[in-house]
């Protein structure tokens, strides 16, 4: 994945009515998750905008309430690209990746995001991007070629995804199907149901047609 820097505030006035007073702003709030677990009770200090979230069974997770600019993040949000996401919080970096992001029903405009921060180490799931190339063999005898997954979920460190997965149609048949089973991606686990599919080539009427003359 390509790299993307965002500045990054610590947020420590929380709340809804802060949450609107931030976005009056022009800034979004942001929750940074992915740290790591720890056992209670827990003595470190906190860092500004950190927060301790009880997980049961006497564990935590320390959270980080950030804000950041719609401007900033423009350039991160409005693309079909992905990206490792490289935060500079008060000098300190982090690196994270996009999780979830709300939008305003009407304006578009962004409400909400959460980040999961991640390491060279630990798997993350994220949707990633599909690429076809090729000429499938049904095309070729009159078919139309179909995605029907812009986007497929996959599981690594976040330093083995690529920005993109790249499927080759060239023996798919006309009438036939691509299925998330059938594929295979080094270093990758493939976390979408093995029956989904990908990409079909579907049956035209001259493809109908052209079967049918050559039946008789």
């Amino acid at each position: 994945m390509k790299t993307f820097s965002l500045s990054a505030q610590p947020r420590t006035d929380l709340g809804k009515k802060a949450a609107k007073a931030i976005r009056k702003e022009g800034k979004i709030p942001v929750v940074l998750n992915g740290g790591d677990i720890i056992t209670l009770p827990y003595e470190r200090t906190l860092a500004p905008g950190e927060k301790i979230v009880e997980i049961g069974g006497g564990k935590a997770l320390i959270t980080t309430d950030l804000t950041v600019t719609q401007e900033d993040v423009r350039n991160l949000v409005y693309t079909p690209d992905i990206f490792a996401i490289e935060l500079d919080v008060n000098g300190k970096k982090r690196m994270a990746v996009l999780k979830d992001i709300q939008f305003h029903p009407v304006k578009d405009s962004i409400l909400h995001m959460d980040l999961l921060e991640v390491t060279e180490n630990k798997p993350v799931t994220i949707e990633v991007p599909v690429k076809l190339e090729g000429h499938a063999e049904g095309v070729k005898a009159g078919g139309k070629l179909t995605l029907s997954m812009k986007k497929i979920k996959v599981k690594a460190p976040y330093t083995a995804i690529p920005e993109r997965v790249v499927i080759n149609v060239d023996n798919l048949g006309l009438g036939k199907t691509l299925q998330i089973g059938s594929l295979h991606f080094d270093g990758l686990e493939l976390m979408n149901a093995k029956n989904a599919v990908v990409c079909a080539v579907q049956l035209t009427r001259a493809a109908r047609g052209a079967a049918a003359n050559a039946g008789k």
